[in-house]
């Protein structure tokens, strides 16, 4: 593969964590006396900050609570977050590969760095990334390309070098800010042609599809 380093989102490019994400964002909204929105709309919001989402969930941009309610939703899915989330079939298996074949890797997601890493240890027993820059580790959040300029930084590869892999608007656009190429998979609230309004070298339906035709291309 002609890239030195793959970095990954996480939330729904690693791992299917949405069952946990809409519970906590339901407890949270409860809490509070906010209209409970259906999953689809709770669904749609994954990828974002919890700031930004609970704004767009409750309809009130700036939403005096929303500090309040981050706290909530946090202390809620110290519950049941890692317990609940599960990596697709491939993801596990392809960061193997990587890691044997001298690609490094890491992660660039908006959620928190220790949980990322507390899911790993929970169902694997590792944390198999070589870095992880999660939201309170960059300077300003995705779509911003901060966390992709930190992850080059901290791999030491340049940003051409690069190849990141997530699953929404969010993560192209952050592709696209950083000059990093972008591989899109079909597991996340957006569609193919969504994805395909962006840059990219592939759009796939799973990890291993994506990776299978990069290799395939060269």
């Amino acid at each position: 593969m002609k890239y030195r380093a793959v970095v990954f989102d996480f939330d729904l490019t690693l791992a299917d964590s949405s069952k946990a994400i809409i519970a906590c964002y339901k407890h949270t909204l409860g809490r509070f006396g906010y209209k409970i929105p259906s999953d689809g709309e709770i669904f749609a919001t994954i990828g974002k900050t919890l700031l930004d989402s609970f704004d767009i969930l409750t309809g009130i941009p700036g939403n005096p609570q929303r500090e309040e309610m981050r706290a909530e939703y946090v202390k809620k899915a110290d519950t049941c977050m890692a317990a609940e989330t599960e990596f697709y079939p491939d993801a596990i298996a392809l960061l193997q590969v990587l890691c044997n074949a001298g690609i490094k890797t890491a992660i660039v997601s908006s959620k928190m760095k220790y949980r990322i890493e507390e899911t790993f240890m929970l169902h694997t027993g590792c944390v198999p990334v070589d870095e992880i820059i999660g939201l309170h580790d960059m300077t300003s959040p995705k779509p911003a390309p901060d966390g992709l300029i930190q992850a080059s930084m901290l791999l030491n590869v340049s940003l051409s070098d690069i190849l990141y892999v997530g699953d929404s608007l969010i993560d192209a656009e952050t592709a696209a800010n950083a000059g990093v190429d972008f591989a899109g998979v079909l597991t996340g609230p957006n569609t193919r042609s969504e994805l395909e309004a962006f840059p990219h070298v592939y759009i796939g339906e799973s990890l291993m599809e994506i990776f299978t035709s990069i290799n395939n291309n060269e």
